[in-house]
């Protein structure tokens, strides 16, 4: 048998074997990725199966999904059919891509940066979704005028970034609040540097002290509803760049709710 058959075997098997235990693992990853109680709906896990195999998302997307754990993101998150989201930073739009696929037809996902970004273009291009809304504006001005309040805010892996810029990111967190609905959450995630570090790693480690990004956004009148340990890596020591690490970074996860 020639490699390529070969190969082509082994995927067709992998897939086969990960189609069926997927509905178990998105059920642990939303079980196991809390570590405080909440009154959030279920999780709609079929949505979110149906997220995570879509053949819109890219080789590349899949490849991090070791490091991301999108079902326990969307699951944390509480993303449902139908929210109006914001992914603030969205990047190339790997997260942008995936809460569209989960919120559906009826939902919308507003792709937040604060310049020109290529690779999303390129992504929308090869696979237009009409639920997605490329936006740009400043970080401290996120959110277009006539926007219908926000069911969900999402920062991933960008906060740390955004805290290196020449603004006040509590100005970016403060109309943020506003968009919401009252009830609606905002999540944040990121990489975590030690303890009482605040924003002092923020350029030279890219990493954030969670601490720090708990007092940014409570000082705005958000509220801590939620922390996920579905990323942390008790092995990383927090001395090193997060873009060297050979394996994942340890990671924070916040959900804050608006009263």
């Amino acid at each position: 048998m020639s490699n390529n058959k070969f190969n082509g075997i082994a995927r067709f098997k992998n897939h086969a074997a990960g189609a069926l235990l997927l509905p178990l693992a998105v059920a642990l990853a939303v079980a196991g990725c809390a570590t405080s109680s909440t009154t959030a709906s279920p999780p709609d896990t079929a949505a979110y199966q149906g997220a995570v195999v879509s053949p819109l998302r890219t080789a590349d997307d899949r490849l991090t999904d070791a490091n991301r754990k999108p079902l326990a993101f969307l699951g944390f998150a509480g993303v449902r059919p139908g929210m109006q989201v914001m992914d603030v930073s969205s990047g190339a739009g790997n997260t942008t891509q995936l809460l569209a696929l989960a919120v559906g037809a009826s939902g919308r996902v507003y792709a937040q940066g604060q310049s020109a970004r290529p690779a999303l273009d390129k992504r929308l291009a090869d696979n237009p979704q009409p639920n997605i809304v490329v936006v740009t504006r400043p970080y401290d001005d996120p959110v277009p005028p006539g926007t219908p309040a926000l069911d969900l805010v999402t920062i991933n892996l960008s906060y740390h970034d955004i805290a290196n810029l020449p603004i006040d990111r509590l100005d970016m967190n403060r109309r943020l609040f506003a968009a919401l609905k009252p009830g609606g959450h905002l999540v944040v995630i990121d990489h975590a540097s030690a303890p009482g570090t605040g924003v002092t790693t923020t350029s030279t480690l890219h990493r954030i002290d969670p601490a720090q990004v708990r007092s940014d956004f409570e000082q705005v009148g958000f509220k801590l509803e939620q922390s996920g340990d579905y990323l942390r890596n008790p092995a990383d020591d927090h001395s090193r760049r997060s873009s060297e690490m050979e394996h994942m970074t340890d990671r924070f996860a916040l959900r804050f709710v608006k009263p």
